[in-house]
């Protein structure tokens, strides 16, 4: 196919150089999770469907985990193996899960926290066990899933770990209170744990999106200008360049990922 091409361009006197230069970036850009085991929490809302079609169309074999019931056969999670049911936050639910999964694809390279929550309350006017709930499902969860996966990872001699923060979570809003503290502690986490695994050759980063386009945010902010915000594909792809081997220099980074927000 490539000298095909180059005899088609050259024919029409295109330069040599100009081709191969174009493949070489083409494929420079490219990103391969050929073989690469990855599970994925959170991975049956719109932003976690989204990295588990990314994950597979690079060439991963994925497991999606979420607490919600597993859907029947769906094209939104492709070949993905599916575990629905599980409250990440008991550790050991966590524990026995990413045992599963571990058995299931035969290991485990990587994993995505998406699994969190998020609401909107004033200090003065909400209830303080919001505070609770999101420490639990936006930290705790991504806790005690890196910790559940954390055995697995390092049989396979290395791996990455990908959190989903918040851009918000720097400074936050009037309202963001309880989900600003929460995804804060996600990225204190992500810093901790990145330290902590430098010497087993397991990268720990996180992304900080803005607003997702997303149907809920979507209904939540009709007069919004939606193409501002961050698609789901768009930071789909960002994550999975973080556990692509391209990226086994970048730890303990906290990405932004803000569209025109």
């Amino acid at each position: 196919m490539l000298v095909h091409l180059l005899r088609s361009a050259t024919s029409r006197g295109i330069e040599l150089s100009s081709i191969l230069v174009g493949t070489f970036r083409a494929e420079q850009m490219s990103v391969n999770l050929n073989d690469k085991l990855v599970a994925v929490t959170g991975a049956f809302g719109t932003l976690g469907a989204a990295v588990v079609r990314a994950a597979q169309i690079a060439g991963a074999r994925v497991a999606a985990i979420d607490r919600a019931a597993a859907p029947g056969p769906t094209a939104a999670l492709g070949e993905a193996t599916l575990f629905g049911g599980v409250d990440l936050a008991d550790s050991a639910a966590a524990k026995d899960t990413f045992g599963a999964v571990a058995r299931s694809l035969g290991g485990l390279d990587a994993l995505v926290n998406i699994a969190g929550a998020f609401r909107w309350e004033t200090l003065a006017d909400g209830n303080l066990d919001t505070w609770d709930l999101l420490y639990r499902v936006n930290v705790r969860t991504a806790a005690a899933a890196s910790k559940a996966a954390l055995v697995h990872l390092r049989k396979r001699g290395g791996g990455r770990i990908v959190n989903v923060g918040a851009a918000g979570a720097i400074k936050a809003a009037a309202g963001m209170g309880a989900y600003a503290a929460s995804k804060a502690g996600v990225a204190r986490l992500t810093e901790a744990l990145a330290e902590e695994l430098k010497d087993d050759r397991i990268t720990v980063n996180a992304v900080l999106p803005s607003i997702i386009d997303t149907p809920p945010n979507r209904a939540e902010m009709p007069n919004a200008d939606f193409e501002r915000w961050v698609k789901p594909e768009q930071l789909a792809d960002v994550i999975v360049f973080l556990l692509s081997d391209r990226a086994s220099a970048i730890t303990g980074a906290l990405l932004p990922v803000v569209g025109r927000v």
